[in-house]
């Protein structure tokens, strides 16, 4: 026996205690490469504003 009680949850209890903080740590990364992401295509949308009307300028000041 290891002398504890048939009643005691604490190892019960540490081990939600362990999956509520690997949940909010994965909700975490998730919601940063989320972000990352999000900026990422944002970036990229700029980029090709910016060629766009570069290119558009190019065509329109040629003689």
């Amino acid at each position: 026996m290891t002398g504890r009680d048939w009643y005691d949850d604490s190892d019960y209890e540490s081990a939600v205690e362990r999956a509520e903080r690997m949940t909010r740590i994965g909700w975490r990364v998730i919601a940063g490469l989320a972000s990352l992401l999000g900026i990422a295509v944002i970036s990229a949308v700029v980029f090709c504003l910016v060629v766009f009307v570069s290119m558009l300028y190019a065509v329109v000041s040629m003689p």
